[in-house]
């Protein structure tokens, strides 16, 4: 069973990721195309893949080991003080939560592959806002509507599975895995506070998701537990750290994706005001399932977040992200690009395209691309909700980069200042598919993750 797709697939995603990490992949593309999909003959090539060592000239430095990512990092302040009231504290956690439902609410329906990757030779970015304009609701200024002349004239379509946060049809925040996950962190924080590592995220998914519920990453980590654990065992083997290398490596090219960079917020919530802790939480989740800059882009936005409960000016919010993570690595480079392309671009839609040019080599889920876009709609934004979450989902994955962006700038502005003809349309309301959140109040789980940060800050 080869998992998210099939095996030959499997195989054709590692060899780029294997480039992507600094290896010579030359003449890879050959052998598989004359592997003829026989499963020995690729199990061979994939074999192949994973022992070859990174290029001496490859410039970048990319280490797996908390340790190593600190002494790589720049300086920073690692952890601020929080001068908020209780009250002021409480807005600004039910302003994340509330943030990052409607950020993703308005991606969602974008989820598309005519909108992720483009279509009818145009790049996403570009298709948002054809399918807003075939609706007659360019610039963008609420939800994305369930209908468009786009449709008919240019052949796009809506993720069929969003249609339930389409502006016709929204009520709440139905379910979706940037949600799911966000609770899922909270649980965890509320049983077991900051004891606990990648072998306790193992365990967590698999008591409380289906193997459906998961994807790319997701999808050949959680398999791969299943494989080198006992359903029934509750205590962490001694071996562990070994066997993570192969649960978080086999047979997942995804090692790199945005899977854990949407993992983040129910940890960062947890330690606001501390980037240092948040990106420290981060690691041990993303550790489970990715390496290298899929760690970086958890690590890098929970640090984010965690400074949005106290600082106010994006780049500043930035600058601590990128404190928490290698200086020299791929997704700091494009970080920095990206922001110098927010504070030189005229517009909305000429950052939107400069980004999409300088990262369109990556896959639409990718990490790097999308954590790079995230940056430059809260610098682009300069302290605007709503310009920042609808430059957040031009194109790429839209959800996952509204409800970032939406988390971070709901945690800076708190509940009271966030746009009212967003927030009431969701009715404090979220569906998360597990047991205990489905539904829940909005201002329940803000409030829960509050309490948690009190917890964990001894406050």
């Amino acid at each position: 069973m080869a998992g998210w797709d099939s095996l030959y697939a499997l195989v054709r995603e590692e060899i780029k990721q294997r480039e992507e990490e600094g290896a010579d992949t030359s003449g890879f593309a050959e052998k598989l195309q004359a592997s003829g999909q026989d499963e020995m003959k690729l199990m061979s090539i994939y074999e192949e893949l994973r022992d070859l060592p990174i290029s001496p000239d490859f410039p970048y430095s990319e280490p797996n080991d908390l340790q190593a990512i600190r002494a790589a990092r720049p300086e920073g302040p690692r952890k601020l003080r929080l001068n908020a009231s209780d009250e002021q504290l409480r807005d600004k956690f039910y302003g994340a939560w509330l943030g990052r439902s409607v950020g993703c609410a308005l991606g969602k329906p974008l989820e598309s592959m005519h909108f992720l990757e483009g279509h009818g030779g145009n790049p996403g970015w570009k298709n948002v806002k054809l399918w807003f304009e075939g609706a007659d609701a360019w610039p963008i200024r609420d939800y994305t509507p369930g209908r468009s002349r786009a449709q008919q004239e240019l052949g796009l379509e809506l993720a069929p599975y969003g249609e339930k946060s389409q502006l016709e049809n929204i009520r709440y925040m139905e379910s979706d895995d940037d949600i799911r996950y966000t609770v899922l962190a909270l649980s965890l924080l509320e049983e077991k506070g900051t004891d606990w590592d990648s072998w306790d995220i193992g365990k967590l998914w698999h008591q409380k998701l289906t193997y459906a519920q998961m994807c790319t990453a997701e999808t050949q980590s959680y398999l791969n537990f299943a494989k080198v654990t006992h359903h029934l065992e509750t205590e962490r083997p001694s071996d562990w750290q070994t066997k993570l290398e192969w649960v978080r490596h086999y047979l997942n090219p995804y090692r790199e994706w945005i899977g854990a960079q949407i993992r983040v917020d129910g940890f960062a919530y947890g330690a606001a005001g501390n980037p240092e802790l948040a990106a420290e939480l981060a690691w041990r989740d993303a550790s489970f399932s990715h390496v290298k800059n899929g760690i970086y882009g958890e690590m890098f936005v929970g640090a984010m977040i965690a400074a949005s409960f106290v600082e106010t000016d994006p780049e500043r919010i930035v600058e601590i992200g990128l404190s928490e993570i290698p200086a020299n690595c791929r997704l700091a480079s494009a970080v920095r690009h990206a922001v110098d392309i927010a504070k030189n671009s005229t517009g909305q839609l000429e950052m939107a395209e400069r980004i999409w040019e300088s990262y369109k080599q990556y896959n639409p889920v990718h990490t790097i691309n999308n954590a790079a876009l995230c940056a430059a709609s809260l610098v682009f934004a300069q302290g605007d909700f709503e310009r920042a979450i609808t430059t957040a989902v031009l194109g790429w994955d839209t959800d996952c980069n509204g409800a970032t962006v939406g988390s971070i700038m709901g945690a800076i502005l708190g509940a009271k200042k966030l746009p009212e003809h967003w927030t009431a349309k969701l009715n404090d309301t979220l569906y998360a598919e597990i047991t205990g959140f489905h539904p829940i109040s909005i201002s329940e789980c803000a409030e829960r993750s509050y309490k948690v940060f009190q917890k964990i800050n001894n406050v």
